[in-house]
């Protein structure tokens, strides 16, 4: 298409033009990349917050391991014509490697460009599916599902965007992904979510879910936005949106303004390179429409569609590629259309039905190779989905060792009982407990050493008494002035068997002038502290200290779920 567009151009000019597609295609990978963070910004948002952490590293893996797989395999199948070119399949350019089909160094920089743009795109139709199975899948397990979505795309985009593809011989019009990106992580996306059933309690009667982070949520919305569609259909999806919501609730809802925001951004990537402004205006309203009418038949059927992948990506591009058959336009630069128009421009409804026909074939080829992907995974050693206790606790806690404060910000989102919390918070503790055990018996040998000692001895130095003890004008005692402060059996601080009575104890003064005389003085026992049993505790969350067995409040000669002082023998100190 460059030497196309450049015949009349000598060699420097065309050097400078493939320079110039190059740097523009890959400054728009980059672009492209940054919906990773913006998808990992919404899910985080709209899940609860015990799964925020893994659901960001869910779409780090799409990259990292989805990368390898369109690398190795992926790139291939969608525009290899090494071996066999036709229009079903590509074969070659298998661990693709531009050096090695000696290219000149204008094409050979231009390859790599289009092999990091279109793998971009692939790993978005992963991400797609991440946010499906938010809070219900294993880590590893989705791992593995993500690197076969990423093979699973690659066939519709050949159909659609290679040369030799059946859909583009046909003269399907999808410029950005509408179909072979949004569509194929939608169908499966929704396949997966219907396949893995609701999370735990999310259709009980009593059950409502919030929003961990709004405000992560918009960002992420934000990002999307500079990413992949036009102003002009944003406009008009975020328009409608915040309409519905005042007309339903009164209230501008956070969801619904990310769902038309987002829903009329997918819509127009079919036809986005040719799209007038009031076409994208209205595509992107009507799809915006589309994707809050349709949230209350999820909850109908109870699909549980944490972030709104049905809404967002599958209505969307399902009306997308239907709009490019209404409002598509020939374009006498581009050619996008391949002479085409739409129904509003007389075109009948050739383009229509080409368009309908794509939507219709890489549904049904998208949701087969999902589910049988899906059941495989499942009946596999890996399994799927994760345990009730495991989504109970969160997969950040499960999967990343991550204790974190979010618990706390979940309890806000879903109240607990008084034996849920505590499960919860023993698993977050364990390890701490574990990790402190050894130094906390250090501090208890140590404790029992001293109070051994004060136990012994029984003459301990007193500081001076005060003035009104029984001595006139002021004078004290000496210095080497010693008092006895043990009881009748021995007992610390003068109580005769530890319960706490006040004791009258002999005090020797040797030292004293000789007007002075012996003197009674009271002495008051340490405050005895009780040890509340177990049975006597409240219902409130346990405390980290009560969870732990190796407790330095709890005497080790004392069982833990008697109260002290008891009738013990005197010997035996109050705790």
């Amino acid at each position: 298409e460059i030497l196309h567009y450049a015949k009349d151009l000598n060699s420097t000019e065309v050097d400078k033009l493939y320079q110039d597609d190059a740097v523009w295609i890959i400054t728009s990978s980059f672009i492209i990349f940054t919906m990773h963070s913006g998808f990992g910004l919404l899910e985080s948002g709209s899940v609860s917050a015990k799964d925020e952490v893994n659901i960001m590293v869910k779409n780090v893996v799409d990259v990292v391991f989805g990368g390898i797989a369109y690398w190795s395999l992926g790139y291939g199948l969608s525009y290899g014509d090494d071996w066999y070119p036709n229009a079903f399949i590509g074969l070659g350019k298998f661990f693709y490697d531009p050096a090695r089909q000696s290219l000149s160094v204008n094409e050979e920089g231009w390859a790599y460009a289009s092999f990091l743009f279109q793998m971009s795109l692939a790993t978005t139709a992963s991400t797609i599916v991440s946010g499906a199975v938010a809070e219900r899948a294993k880590l590893k397990s989705y791992i593995l599902l993500g690197c076969l979505v990423i093979l699973v795309q690659a066939l519709p985009a050949h159909w659609v965007w290679d040369s030799h593809g059946f859909f583009f011989q046909l003269g399907v019009v999808d410029f950005a992904g509408c179909s072979s990106v949004h569509m194929v992580g939608g169908i499966i996306g929704l396949v997966a979510t219907v396949y893995l059933k609701p999370r735990r309690n999310r259709f009980n009667e009593d059950s409502v879910h919030q929003m961990s982070s709004p405000t992560n949520a918009l960002l992420g919305e934000t990002k999307h936005i500079a990413a992949v569609a036009t102003i002009m259909s944003s406009i008009g999806g975020g328009a409608t949106a915040i309409v519905i919501s005042f007309a339903k609730t009164k209230k501008l809802q956070v969801n619904l303004l990310i769902n038309g925001i987002l829903s009329s951004i997918v819509s127009i990537t079919a036809l986005c390179a040719v799209s007038r402004p009031w076409h994208a205006l209205i595509i992107g309203s009507v799809s915006s429409a589309f994707s809050i009418a349709i949230l209350p038949v999820l909850d109908r059927f109870k699909v549980d569609d944490p972030v709104g992948i049905v809404p967002i990506h599958l209505t969307s591009s399902i009306w997308g590629m239907f709009a490019v058959g209404i409002f598509a336009e020939e374009d006498r630069h581009l050619a996008a259309t391949g002479g085409l128009n739409g129904l509003l421009y007389g075109g009948g409804f050739k383009l229509l039905g080409i368009q309908m026909l794509c939507t219709l074939t890489i549904l049904v080829y998208s949701a087969t190779c999902g589910l049988i992907i899906l059941v495989i995974i499942a009946k596999s050693p890996l399994g799927l989905r994760v345990t009730d206790y495991e989504e109970q606790i969160g997969a950040d806690v499960i999967e990343h060792g991550l204790a974190g404060t979010n618990i706390a910000r979940y309890l806000v989102e879903k109240p607990l009982s008084t034996k849920t919390f505590q499960t919860v918070t023993k698993a977050i503790t364990k390890w701490k407990m574990l990790a402190k055990a050894r130094s906390r018996e250090k501090r208890m040998e140590a404790a029992r050493a001293r109070r051994a000692l004060e136990e012994t001895e029984g003459v301990t130095e007193a500081p001076a008494p005060p003035r009104a003890n029984g001595h006139a004008n002021g004078v004290g005692p000496p210095p080497e002035l010693r008092h006895r402060a043990n009881g009748a059996n021995g007992a610390p601080n003068g109580s005769a068997n530890g319960g706490g009575r006040v004791a009258h104890v002999e005090v020797e003064m040797n030292a004293l002038p000789p007007a002075a005389v012996a003197a009674q003085i009271d002495v008051a026992p340490a405050p005895v502290r009780r040890v509340q049993s177990r049975g006597s505790r409240t219902s409130s969350p346990p405390s980290i200290i009560s969870l732990d067995p190796i407790n330095p409040r709890h005497n080790p000669n004392i069982p833990r779920n008697r109260v002290a002082p008891s009738n013990d023998s005197p010997d035996v100190p109050p705790v």
